[in-house]
């Protein structure tokens, strides 16, 4: 069992990085840092569960773009380099908010799932919880109690674990990930930080072949 925790400028990355259109404006230095603090701010706030003030939000995507100045560096680097890669198909994206979990306490969840698997994530966010475990009939029926069950789960999903030694800083893989991809065609649908490593969670039909970019990568380095 693996529990989310993410600062804020963690969290700034994250959403950015999930928006393309952000994210493309950002390289080409055509971002209102202000602006753009004040529109993910509430984001922000909801992901963590704790007011975060402006002027902390416009320091971090401060920071965050200055990366970009160093890009090049960063690729002789490589952000990925000595990564190791898992890749997991057949997973089932299970999302429930804390005013649902009322119909069953988490921590029963949590048993029944150690009943049926040991092979899933969980992450407490700041209004829901979240697993991601493969697609089992026996896991969807841990949710039948659920008056909108079809609405919980999102399947089709395939994820592909990045561990990262412990010298290396994680900060970057995300949207390196995300750009390497996105240059070959391939978006994420979403990615989750754990104390260990960086789950990224992609279409099933995408994954082998993001498996194969991104291991390429490594192998380069």
């Amino acid at each position: 069992m693996r529990i989310s925790s993410l600062s804020v400028p963690e969290v700034v990355k994250e959403i950015i990085t999930r928006n393309r259109s952000i994210y493309d404006c950002m390289k080409m230095d055509l971002i209102n840092y202000t602006a753009l603090a004040v529109k993910i701010q509430p984001e922000i706030e909801r992901i963590i569960g704790n007011s975060v003030n402006l002027n902390t939000v416009v320091v971090a995507i401060k920071r965050y773009s200055d990366s970009f100045e160093n890009k090049e560096q960063i690729k002789e680097e490589s952000v990925l380099k000595n990564a190791r890669l898992s890749l997991t198909d057949g997973i089932m994206d299970i999302k429930f908010s804390v005013q649902e979990s009322n119909k069953m306490d988490p921590t029963t969840i949590l048993d029944k799932f150690s009943k049926v698997t040991n092979n899933y994530e969980f992450f407490r966010m700041a209004d829901s919880f979240r697993f991601l475990t493969e697609d089992m009939e026996d896991i969807r029926q841990i949710f039948s109690s659920f008056s909108n069950r079809d609405d919980v789960f999102s399947t089709g999903l395939a994820k592909i674990r990045i561990s990262i030694p412990s010298s290396q800083n994680k900060s970057d893989v995300v949207s390196y990930v995300a750009e390497v991809l996105h240059a070959n065609g391939i978006e994420l649908v979403n990615a989750f930080f754990t104390q260990e490593n960086i789950i990224i969670i992609l279409n099933e039909k995408d994954s082998s072949r993001a498996y194969d970019i991104l291991h390429s990568d490594i192998m380069r380095t």
